[in-house]
């Protein structure tokens, strides 16, 4: 692996994080409503304490001060503090790790253990009834609202039939093995079936691209079985087209399911994140889009590593 390469795209990433977090302090400062905003109606809140409040966090200083003040404490490690909870904004962010992890890795691992023996299994039988099915059932996860999927089966299986519980989290060491499962089920169904979709048919269209080229004639020429094509010379080089998708896919599951999370009642970082645009909650929401943007760019810099694993050929000079 070429390690200049890596070092070279990593500072390169730094002025983009600049770039961004101007961009997204500038775009949620100037939005309509405030922190203070939310206690605006509040009886028992005062002028003053509000008054108080926009001068603990500096927001009664010009933007571009406020976002220098910013900046420089996140250069020092310190997130600030959560002006809803009162609590440090790393603390809040870390404590929502975990479930948005194990829903998102869950996920993720379902999503690719399928999506590459459809898209394959579509592209070989291209056309086939069978092919026709997968294609459907693909247009159908895409389709689908999230929302009201999720809705969808909370209906189904929480209340028609009782098998799983509608929402929550059992944390580790809480309840039994088959109780977190119960929790998990829905949401890790709901986040997994759009990206299986859209992942076979990436596969799909890469594997039909390649099972034209010459080097897939030889090789059944060679008298090579037709998996052992597909596996070991056509699934290497269709994947490439497909990497970015995924990793890109991969980032925004791990960043948060902002929607699944809400809808489950799932205790993570995309609920987290409603939460605190509910309260305006500047820092938190700072902290939570600038980690989503640092985890977009770190999935690109994965792709082009993924790209020269899987295809020797490509060299970065």
């Amino acid at each position: 692996m070429n390690l200049k390469y890596i070092l070279m795209r990593v500072i390169g990433a730094v002025p983009l994080i600049i770039g961004t977090s101007i961009v997204l302090f500038g775009v949620i400062h100037l939005a309509p409503g405030g922190p203070t905003d939310v206690y605006a109606d509040n009886p028992s809140v005062t002028k003053e304490a509000l008054e108080q409040i926009r001068t603990a966090y500096g927001l009664d200083r010009p933007i571009w001060a406020q976002y220098a003040l910013w900046f420089g404490s996140m250069l020092r490690g310190d997130w600030g503090y959560s002006i809803r909870t009162g609590r440090p904004v790393f603390q809040d962010v870390v404590e929502r790790l975990g479930p948005t992890f194990e829903l998102g890795g869950l996920s993720l691992a379902i999503s690719l253990s399928l999506a590459l023996p459809l898209g394959v299994i579509g592209a070989a039988r291209q056309n086939s009834p069978r092919d026709h099915a997968l294609t459907l059932l693909s247009f159908s996860g895409i389709s689908i609202p999230v929302f009201w999927l999720a809705l969808l089966l909370q209906l189904l299986f929480s209340i028609v039939l009782g098998w799983l519980p509608s929402a929550g989290y059992q944390s580790i060491g809480d309840g039994s093995f088959g109780d977190r499962l119960a929790h998990i089920a829905m949401p890790v169904t709901v986040l997994s079936l759009a990206t299986i979709a859209s992942w076979s048919r990436y596969v799909r269209a890469g594997m039909l691209d390649v099972l034209h080229q010459e080097y897939i004639r030889t090789a059944y020429a060679k008298g090579q079985t037709e998996w052992g094509v597909l596996v070991h010379h056509a699934l290497r080089n269709a994947l490439l087209p497909a990497v970015t998708i995924i990793a890109l896919d991969f980032a925004s599951v791990i960043s948060g399911a902002v929607i699944t999370e809400t809808v489950f009642a799932w205790p993570g970082i995309g609920r987290l994140f409603i939460e605190s645009m509910d309260g305006r909650d500047y820092p938190v929401l700072m902290g939570l889009m600038l980690m989503g943007s640092m985890a977009l760019i770190l999935a690109n810099l994965m792709a082009d590593l993924v790209y020269a694993a899987i295809d020797p050929r490509i060299r970065y000079d």
